[in-house]
């Protein structure tokens, strides 16, 4: 899969509210109510990264979750990255 020029990260940016960039990677943070609904949110995201065979960097802190996404074999952003990241944010409902 190819990396993602500029441009096309900018405009895959300006489709996800809340998704920025860090380096080669974008990210977003999700704060829950309780421990146990964040988890259960990180579940929902495990399914939909295992049918995408894409998965996200996940950082768990109480009630805050972390994802990153960055397509390693590629050494950057790619369509996938921005793809799963759609479906993480259809995923925040508990």
């Amino acid at each position: 899969m190819a990396k993602l020029t500029e441009a096309e990260v900018g405009e895959g940016l300006r489709a996800l509210p809340g998704w920025t960039r860090e380096g080669e990677a974008i990210v977003k943070g999700y704060t829950f109510k309780t421990f146990a609904e964040g988890i259960r949110f990180v579940d929902r995201v495990a399914v939909a990264a295992d049918r995408a065979d894409h998965h996200p960097d996940i950082d768990i802190r109480w009630t805050t979750v972390r994802m990153a996404l960055s397509t390693h074999s590629a050494g950057g952003l790619t369509r996938k990255d921005f793809d799963l990241a759609s479906q993480i944010e259809r995923l925040t409902a508990p």
